[in-house]
């Protein structure tokens, strides 16, 4: 017999959500549903990269594909938006992947049959994939931002595939007044910190130096245990990762270390 969860109680503790438009605004409703006093304040932005002729080819030989992944929701977003341009309908015969449950929540919005990891939401746990083990001569596009890890790439690489990036969009920091980030970090006070990226933590981390805030005694939510890694040596004393990406997870994971009980998946150290 299934076992009811209790609801996230979090009644007046403070949270600073630092993910960019929209999820920072999604994931700061669940909060405020268990009670949460909450705070945005993006640490990275994206915005789409203007249409090329190469990149129109590219979409346009996307038949040419045995896999397409698509390493982030907004990567997946952006590729279907330009698939559905130039194309009436999409191909057959291609595998679909999405890094992690989200990822691969909007590919099969779009009727799409993705794989994903069993279990995580990293480059590391969709390389570990069968269908990705052999790939000899085979071609990968991969939808991705302007930069990031080369980990899949270079992977992919070495197992035989013939890989093709196909940046989509570029993230950079928001430019937020002075006076934003005194009444953030001041006046508020942030107990526990949600940054979900190697980048997001780097930025939060200039932005302490920058600023003269120390933050490092607070609960700071990240994605996976290399950003943790990156978090400790920086000087964190709190990083935790979640059950999931989930923004239930999330919060429930904040709710549970917050009140001082061993919660998410258990790695907060």
């Amino acid at each position: 017999m299934a076992t009811h969860q209790p609801e996230p109680d979090l009644n007046g503790r403070r949270i600073l959500i630092c993910r960019p438009e929209p999820e920072a605004s999604r994931l700061a409703s669940r909060f405020r549903s268990a009670g949460a006093d909450v705070r945005i304040l993006p640490l990275i932005d994206r915005e789409p990269l203007p249409e090329t002729p190469e990149r129109r080819t590219l979409i346009l030989s996307l038949d040419e594909f045995s896999h397409v992944i698509a390493v982030s929701p907004f990567a997946a977003r952006r590729l279907l938006e330009e698939v559905d341009t130039w194309w009436p309908q999409i191909p057959m015969g291609i595998r679909w992947y999405g890094v992690g449950a989200g990822t691969a929540a909007v590919l099969a919005e779009h009727g799409l049959s993705p794989r994903r990891p069993p279990a995580g939401w990293t480059s590391e746990a969709l390389l570990a994939l069968p269908s990705l083990q052999k790939l000899q001569g085979e071609r990968v596009l991969l939808a991705r931002g302007e930069t990031g890890r080369e980990l899949i790439r270079e992977t992919l690489e070495s197992r035989g595939a013939r890989v093709t990036l196909l940046p989509l969009y570029r993230r950079f920091r928001p430019d937020h007044p002075p006076e934003q980030i005194r009444a953030t970090l001041d006046t508020f006070a942030p107990e526990a910190i949600i940054a979900l990226s190697g980048e997001t933590l780097n930025n939060l981390i200039a932005l302490c130096a920058n600023s003269g805030h120390n933050l490092y005694d607070r609960l700071l939510i990240v994605p996976a245990d290399r950003v943790a890694e990156q978090a400790r040596a920086a000087g964190f004393r709190n990083p935790c990762i979640p059950g999931s990406l989930a923004d239930n997870d999330i919060v429930a994971t904040v709710a549970a270390q917050l009140a001082g009980r061993n919660g998410g998946s258990g790695k907060a150290k």
